[in-house]
């Protein structure tokens, strides 16, 4: 026995300093990033588990995976910032094998239109669908927060998660169960014209999916409003600015970022070259949708650091036909036509400027400010992402991490 502690000392230990290693030969933390060394931590935090996932996975069941996580949770709360929580009803509002949660309005609601006789409603996405942690309550505080200062209704809704489920599961799953309760707003007190949509990171992409796939119908409530934290709203070309000037920044890094992708879409890692060189994408798709994708759409002052121009490199009929489908609007929301777009409701978009998705925020709100759509943009110089998921952590939260849920609480309050 004292020889199995020892080993497992020295391997916990090993991972440990090897994390740490990895993290100061291949992180590059910005001048303007706020509390570099609390980053750094965080950072090395979650690379360690991250490692201890991809040596375990093959030998260790889920179960075990998530056992470890639920140990190391308490001591380092959300170190994860990207993983979704899996929050559950009670069985009766279980939406097939989807779960959520439903965060009351802890007061008489003021948000209510003239005349109204009930609540808004927030569905809320958030995180990712990287690997399998699924850490409680990873969101719960932030749900509360909103909740309580918006006077609404909030529903998180949970999905499956890889390594289990691939796409289009996420999207399914989240898409099966809007619709749900956008047909059961009444049953819970809810103003159907006061329907807002939020999503963070991943959950924005598939926010912004589902507000498109939601245009025209007429047997549901109209959306009021989406709420977009540095969605991934494109899966075409890495090599945009801020692809380049944040790929090895906290806490999601581009090589992070391919590898999550290729899981979800059950694509061979062996392609993550082809992907981020765009090598995948045919020539003739390249130029149709380049208009939209072109880095000339991004404004020239994100351009100064660092950014070198690029071209797709010779097209890979391989790589397309195992990749093809990242390039499905699903999967890319950016690339929806015009007549989509331009029946989208109100956007606030968030950006931050360390986070290799900022241009994706741009690029985005020009589509949408091109079409007609009424965007409030909301940029942050000392922000990265995953922060919003700091903002109550006390010793772990940043000054970013509050500006951004305010501003969406006061951006939500206006509407």
């Amino acid at each position: 026995m004292r020889v199995l502690l020892l080993a497992l000392t020295v391997f916990f230990l090993g991972v440990f300093v090897w994390a740490v290693f990895e993290h100061f030969l291949t992180t590059d933390v910005p001048a303007t990033l706020q509390h570099p060394a609390k980053l750094r931590f965080l950072h090395c935090i979650f690379l360690y588990l991250v490692t201890l996932v991809s040596l375990l996975s093959g030998y260790v069941i889920t179960s075990g995976l998530l056992l470890l996580f639920s140990v190391a949770y308490p001591l380092f709360p959300l170190l994860l910032p990207f993983c979704l929580c899996l929050f559950r009803l009670p069985q009766d509002r279980l939406v097939s094998s989807v779960s959520a949660v439903l965060f009351p309005s802890p007061s008489p609601p003021f948000l209510a239109l003239p005349g109204g006789c009930g609540e808004m409603v927030w569905v809320l996405l958030m995180g990712c669908c990287s690997d399998c942690f699924c850490l409680a309550d990873c969101y719960h505080g932030l749900c509360n927060y909103l909740a309580r200062e918006t006077d609404s209704v909030l529903l998180m809704i949970g999905y499956r998660k890889v390594p289990d489920h691939h796409s289009p599961a996420l999207f399914q799953d989240c898409m099966n169960a809007s619709i749900h309760f956008l047909k059961a707003l009444e049953t819970y007190g809810v103003d159907a014209s006061r329907v807002v949509v939020c999503g963070e990171s991943i959950g924005g992409a598939v926010v912004a999916a589902i507000t498109q796939a939601l245009v025209g119908r007429s047997d549901l409530p109209r959306i009021r409003a989406q709420v977009l934290i540095y969605p991934f709203v494109q899966a075409f070309c890495l090599q945009l600015p801020s692809f380049q000037q944040n790929q090895n920044v906290p806490l999601l890094s581009r090589k992070f970022l391919v590898t999550s992708l290729c899981n979800y879409l059950a694509i061979d890692l062996s392609w993550r070259d082809a992907i981020v060189n765009g090598t995948c994408v045919p020539p003739d798709v390249w130029r149709k949708y380049e208009k939209w994708l072109s880095p000339d759409n991004i404004p020239k002052k994100f351009k100064n650091r660092g950014y070198q121009p690029w071209s797709p490199g010779p097209f890979n009929e391989a790589a397309y036909l195992e990749a093809r489908h990242m390039l499905d609007v699903e999967n890319s929301p950016l690339i929806a036509d015009d007549e989509v777009i331009a029946q989208l409701p109100e956007s606030f978009l968030v950006s931050c400027e360390n986070d290799i998705l900022r241009d994706d925020s741009l690029l985005y709100k020009k589509r949408l400010e091109d079409q007609g759509v009424r965007v409030t943009w909301y940029h942050l110089e000392d922000g990265f992402h995953g922060s919003v998921i700091f903002f109550d952590k006390k010793a772990l939260s940043f000054p970013c991490s509050l500006k951004i849920v305010n501003a969406v609480v006061s951006y939500v309050k206006g509407i």
